[in-house]
């Protein structure tokens, strides 16, 4: 019996008109015409024999079946994606053991240790994704993440890796390395800003009991990656964990003028749903990845809290 199926293009244009509320978006996306969108759309109409938008002024709405239409759709769409990727690479997604880290961290602590978990387990998919902080286990991916806090997330169990140590690095292009401050005065020395934590300033200054005079003020950059590189040019003081920072301060592009790295009030941690506390998988990492913290700490003379 033939199946009552409209035409995949159709439903294409459908979806993502329906996700960008604009024929002219859905077509620069799928490499159409606004009029292709439109004719689709139109012929979709015909064949359900329902409509699907309407005009209100200028805006696009959906009828309230074209919005039941476009829920279901866009979820048939995602799950025929997934499944044709997962032909092409000869496995299922949920095959990977799936790891979840912060953008700077992914790239500065983890990637560089990676190679040594890859070799140990060569048979084992993964793929690494961002995080975001209030990471819910219970609706997410995820199988296992480093994530910063105190210890605590919800239907997740937590493995301490590090303590976070919090320092002010400077290029030698901004102060000399020979150079040691004992007190900070901020109209002296530009400060960088991280938008993404923007108390780090307050947290270090608190934590090192350090005497300063001047308001706070400078660049604000989007996360800790760009921080860091505008301290290497030299445009001006930053405020890091100090474990983002290794092969800067092991090559001299970074330098501590204030002093030793401070402990701040978190940590950073292994982190895995309690429901997949038991896979394989993911014991395996958590336990690379507690081992690959101590050689960290060995190096950078720290210790566990």
């Amino acid at each position: 019996m033939r199946r009552f199926l409209p035409s995949l293009p159709a439903l294409q244009a459908f979806e993502a008109a329906a996700r960008h509320m604009s024929f002219t978006k859905a077509g620069e996306e799928l490499a159409m015409t606004q009029s292709g969108i439109s004719r689709h759309i139109q012929n979709l109409e015909r064949y359900l024999g329902v409509r699907l938008f309407e005009r209100s002024g200028s805006r696009l709405v959906l009828t309230d079946p074209g919005a039941k239409y476009f829920q279901e759709i866009e979820q048939t769409l995602n799950k025929l994606e997934e499944v044709s990727i997962d032909v092409v690479r000869g496995r299922k997604a949920d095959a990977s053991l799936m790891i979840g880290a912060y953008p700077t961290l992914a790239a500065r602590w983890l990637a560089p240790r990676l190679e040594g978990f890859v070799q140990g387990n060569p048979d084992m998919p993964i793929e690494i994704m961002l995080v975001d902080p209030k990471l819910d286990f219970d609706h997410s991916r995820i199988d296992i993440a480093i994530l910063r806090g105190v210890g605590s997330w919800r239907n997740a169990r937590a493995s301490l890796l590090f303590p976070e140590e919090l320092a002010v690095v400077a290029s030698p292009k901004l102060i000399p390395a020979t150079t040691k401050l004992d007190w900070l005065d901020f109209a002296q020395f530009p400060t960088l800003q991280n938008a993404s934590r923007p108390s780090l300033w307050l947290n270090w200054l608190r934590a090192a009991n350090l005497s300063y005079s001047g308001a706070i003020q400078g660049v604000r950059f989007a996360h800790s990656e760009m921080l860091i590189n505008a301290a290497v040019s030299g445009l001006g003081l930053a405020v890091v964990p100090v474990q983002y920072v290794e092969r800067e301060l092991e090559s001299g592009e970074l330098h501590l003028p204030l002093g030793k790295p401070v402990r701040s009030s978190e940590s950073y941690w292994a982190v895995y749903s309690e429901r997949k506390s038991q896979k394989h998988s993911v014991i395996a990492f958590r336990d690379w990845l507690l081992h690959e913290s101590r050689k960290s700490r060995q190096v950078t003379g720290g210790t566990a809290a």
